[in-house]
């Protein structure tokens, strides 16, 4: 979403310095000193986090080349399968509709069937893993794609159909014969949509800026939007960021300094407010700062409300990933899919709890996110790096510099990062989490901005002007997460070492690639890491020999890169979870056949890709296995 360098979110304007003022040269010297003192470099700093490599290697599948085809590629000896399209019925008893590919399915019907634009994703297990629960998000949609005629005539109906699309699906799903199978109807089918009621929970529900005519309590927000990354908590929920919501609003000419802070565009990219007032700010204002927040989700409860956990702070939130301390308590990490925005911790105050007799454990910690401290990370340039808590009366985050209390101080989590001087990153995205070495994993998939004339330079976390390619950098937390000092690294710079532009280079240790986005760090310790170059990037330029997205294997404790998947034209390669035996992977192919403009022509909408079916291109969940039923990535 937003990939077009244009029209990406710029909105911080804060004086914090640019790390390049004070960088010691030493720490970004690897970047023209060759591959192998950049592995050295990388490497040293965190030896002791790496996974010791087990018999054989732990990549064990044959890599494949770049593609420009318009299909998936998977290695010899795998197979990926179709599992669940956009528009196909998520299995609500009596409420299946087919999908129609003349697009006249109606805004209640595509409230019934997946939704557009498949993202991050969770698998949570029933009997044992061969029956389970996708829970899938729908992070945007093509207007020019979904309806008949496209935007041309814009009405309420198309708007409600948009907002149907929108949000998250739960569908059951069962492996037979070696092939995974959608269960319909299914008790736990169940569709979340952007007018799905949601409850705000933690120190900002209620506040005053988030209260609205229609819900003056301000605890009861209508839907969620622009889910991009998600993840399983170790109590059986699901976490879903909302991202780049600004596209939702109309702010008008005369935007307040908050609003500007935050990106909001004087018209809505998305044409919602024409037809739904609370999307237009000038209106009603406070409907702004009831979106950006962490959704929680327990799959295994559909009549369970939707929550928005404010204790986790606003942002435009790629997603968020927990992890537990030594003494049980929950640590949840996330980032702002925005250029110089930021990377975030939330550590809980309590531990988590158990399951008990009559109560699941998503039950017992239904308030576990709703208390602890949230953290601003600031990277410092001797590799060492400090989080900084976002607590009301601490430093400058008092009421005589704008922030009346701590529901104050999570509403504008941007503007209380920038005045505790929090490192401006390349657009934080996915996140992967080493539990036993307590090391995290970030990919910051680009920022063509950064070193630009008025825009601020380089820095040691993000040492590249015009940084097209990006980077995945990664660190170790002293002691346990809850740690407020860590020591980081790069663990590669993404590019291809035959431009001849060095920033463009990068020091891939084996296949190249550009823009990582998705992380997943699987129980064999392979990090895979898929990509997201925008449309009008791929197959020239810089990036003219990398081909379509991909999905690749990294081994942390080498180096080495290994090309695993090519999607079809324009797609973005997203949303990887394991099944627990590690003989799935689940990956989401988004928006194949996209078009530079981010939204299609309706008479030309199969002009770049017609698949999966060689009709109208679709969103849709793969199930990647080995065909001797082996382990993947083996």
């Amino acid at each position: 979403m937003g990939k077009d360098f244009e029209a990406m979110e710029h909105s911080n304007r804060s004086g914090n310095p640019a790390l390049a003022t004070v960088s010691d040269p030493a720490r970004r010297i690897w970047l023209q000193g060759g591959l192998g003192l950049a592995t050295a470099t990388l490497l040293a700093p965190l030896a002791g986090c790496a996974t010791p490599a087990r018999a054989g290697g732990r990549i064990g599948f044959e890599g494949i080349p770049a593609s420009a085809a318009d299909r998936v590629v998977v290695p010899r000896g795998y197979v990926a399968q179709v599992l669940a399209p956009w528009g196909e019925p998520v299995g609500l008893a009596g409420a299946m509709p087919a999908f129609r590919d003349d697009l006249s399915n109606s805004a209640d019907e595509q409230a019934q069937q997946l939704g557009m634009h498949h993202d991050g994703m969770g698998f949570f297990p029933l009997d044992g893993g061969g029956r389970g629960l996708l829970v899938i998000n729908h992070e945007y949609t093509d207007d020019g794609m979904l309806h008949p005629g496209g935007m041309a005539p814009w009405t309420l109906e198309k708007v409600r159909k948009s907002q149907a699309a929108h949000g998250l699906s739960v569908v059951e799903i069962a492996l037979d014969g070696g092939r995974w199978q959608l269960q319909r109807p299914s008790p736990f089918a169940r569709r979340i949509t952007a007018r799905t009621p949601c409850t705000l929970a933690g120190p900002a529900a209620g506040h005053a800026l988030v209260r609205t005519a229609a819900d003056p309590a301000g605890r009861t927000v209508l839907g969620t939007l622009n889910n991009c990354a998600g993840s399983a908590t170790p109590w059986g929920t699901y976490l879903a960021g909302e991202e780049n919501f600004r596209f939702y609003f109309a702010g008008g000419r005369e935007r307040d300094a908050d609003q500007r802070r935050w990106g909001m565009a004087e018209q809505a990219f998305f044409r919602w407010p024409e037809h739904d007032a609370r999307f237009d700010a000038r209106q009603h204002p406070n409907e702004f700062h009831r979106f950006g927040w962490i959704v929680e989700v327990d799959p295994m409860d559909p009549g369970a409300a939707p929550v928005k956990r404010t204790a986790l702070g606003r942002g435009a939130h790629e997603g968020a990933w927990v992890a537990t301390t030594r003494d049980g308590r929950a640590v949840v990490y996330s980032g702002e899919d925005a250029r110089f925005e930021y990377l975030y911790k939330f550590v809980s105050t309590n531990r988590i709890a158990p399951a008990s007799a009559g109560q699941t454990a998503a039950q017992a910690n239904r308030q576990l996110l709703d208390h602890g401290t949230l953290y601003v990370a600031r990277f410092d340039a001797d590799g060492t790096g400090r989080w900084l808590p976002l607590v009301h009366g601490e430093g400058p985050l008092t009421a005589a510099a704008g922030f009346a209390d701590q529901g104050a101080v999570l509403v504008k989590a941007r503007q209380a990062s920038d005045a505790l001087g929090a490192t401006r990153m390349d657009r934080p995205e996915w996140l992967a989490i080493d539990q036993a070495r307590r090391v995290v994993y970030c990919t910051l998939t680009n920022n063509s901005a950064r070193g630009t004339p008025g825009q601020p330079g380089v820095d040691a976390a993000n040492p590249r002007a015009n940084n097209v390619m990006g980077q995945v950098i990664r660190w170790q937390e002293a002691g346990d997460f809850d740690a407020t000092q860590m020591r980081w690294d790069h663990l590669l710079l993404a590019g291809d070492p035959a431009n001849r532009r060095l920033d463009a280079r990068g020091n891939i240790r084996g296949d190249i690639f550009a823009c990582p986005d998705g992380l997943l760090l699987d129980g064999r310790g392979l990090l895979w890491i898929q990509t997201d170059a925008a449309a009008d990037e791929m197959r020239r330029g810089e990036m003219q020999a990398m081909g379509n997205n991909q999905m690749l294997a990294c081994d942390p404790a080498t180096g080495e890169v290994r090309r695993f998947l090519t999607g079809p034209v324009n797609c973005e390669i997203t949303g990887a979870t394991m099944a627990p035996d590690g003989r799935t992977l689940f990956v989401n192919i988004q928006h194949p056949g996209e078009p530079p403009s981010d939204r299609s022509e309706p008479h030309e909408t199969t002009k770049y890709s017609t698949w999966p079916d060689g009709g109208r291109p679709r969103s849709a969940t793969l199930a990647i296995r080995r065909e001797d039923g082996g382990l993947v990535g083996t």
